[in-house]
């Protein structure tokens, strides 16, 4: 178990905020998490679970116990003729677990090939890129109740997953410390193909169509338009992509003929948050230390500098103007943390 007061979190938030907690607390396992969970002290503090902050941003300085997972490991624990189960520890990095299964020929979460992050914080936000998502292939999601103490084994269905939604997510249920997720991969891969020019850059490759030329595509792609956040302090997609009544979207495709769409559920239709951006010129865009980054719009970057506070009002910015636009509300995909 490792325990630090007044601790960093630069090196765990990818916007490179420069962020401290009061109580950094770090386990290697579950008997130590339990530990923790039990401790008056814990109990008496507020606290958050995180990853490796690839989704977060810090507004301030945390005031009480930041907790962090050590559990690592790729575990096959089942295995047919079609599928493999494999068990993933929380803090496995997770292209680590994409790159894996690539390497098998084990199909299902190829297109969610570079995503930053660690597993276990892929299982609450339900990551998604070019069609897929990681709430397909969730088998069951062990985790601890953080004010009960208990374990639970979460199954696919009991994890309600939705677009970029889980029931770890919801603030009305008792908060969850995930320690392992089981997937379901498939040795006989379908493949998703149509988001994104993810067709054309296969088919321009030449290569024989396979999980692994899938994952390199992915990464290719991602390389081009999305930057590194070791290089530039970003949170990936800032925005999740709105969804609208096809009442709404049969006026905005009126007015916009080009605009993009996606079919949802309940008859709505899903838009493209990084269009709508583009449309109101604000591509490459930049404020002070914080800007848009010039080849996505739905990345939000700090250039070196910006504080939490000057992100989020750069954010509010760019919603105002898009709703003043489009008549369309855009809501944070990255969680915002308080003092």
């Amino acid at each position: 178990m490792r325990i630090e007061q007044h601790f960093s979190l630069e090196r765990y938030n990818t916007f490179h905020l420069p962020a401290r907690t009061r109580w950094f607390m770090e386990y290697a396992g579950e008997a130590e998490l339990e530990r923790i969970l039990r401790d008056e002290y814990f109990q008496e503090l507020p606290s958050l679970h995180i990853g490796s902050g690839s989704n977060l941003l810090f507004l301030d300085d945390f005031s009480g116990i930041i907790l962090h997972s050590a559990i690592r490991g790729i575990e096959p624990v089942c295995e047919t003729d079609d599928a493999v189960w494999l068990r993933v520890g929380a803090a496995e990095p997770w292209d680590r677990v994409t790159a894996l299964a690539a390497e098998n020929g084990w199909g299902g979460i190829e297109n969610l090939s570079l995503i930053p992050g660690e597993t276990g914080a892929a299982a609450v936000q339900n990551i998604g890129a070019y069609g897929a998502e990681i709430g397909e292939h969730i088998e069951t999601v062990e985790a601890f109740n953080c004010r009960t103490f208990e374990k639970h084994a979460f199954t696919n269905a009991a994890c309600r997953y939705g677009y970029r939604d889980s029931f770890f997510k919801d603030g009305r249920h008792d908060p969850y410390a995930i320690t392992y997720v089981t997937l379901r991969l498939s040795k006989q891969p379908v493949f998703r193909l149509a988001y994104g020019n993810l067709k054309e850059r296969l088919a321009a490759s030449g290569a024989p169509l396979t999980v692994t030329a899938v994952r390199e595509a992915v990464i290719c792609i991602r390389r081009e338009k999305l930057p590194d956040p070791d290089v530039l302090g970003n949170a990936g997609s800032f925005f999740v992509n709105p969804v609208v009544s096809q009442e709404q979207f049969e006026a905005l495709k009126r007015a916009y003929p080009a605009i993009p769409s996606y079919p949802s559920l309940d008859g709505q239709v899903k838009l493209s948050a990084g269009w709508l951006i583009e449309q109101c010129g604000l591509k490459g865009k930049r404020r002070g230390a914080v800007g848009i980054y010039d080849r996505q719009a739905l990345v939000i970057v700090n250039h070196g500098g910006a504080t939490g506070n000057d992100i989020a009002q750069f954010a509010e910015d760019v919603r105002t103007t898009v709703h003043r636009r489009f008549g369309v509300t855009l809501k944070p995909e990255v969680k915002f943390i308080a003092g």
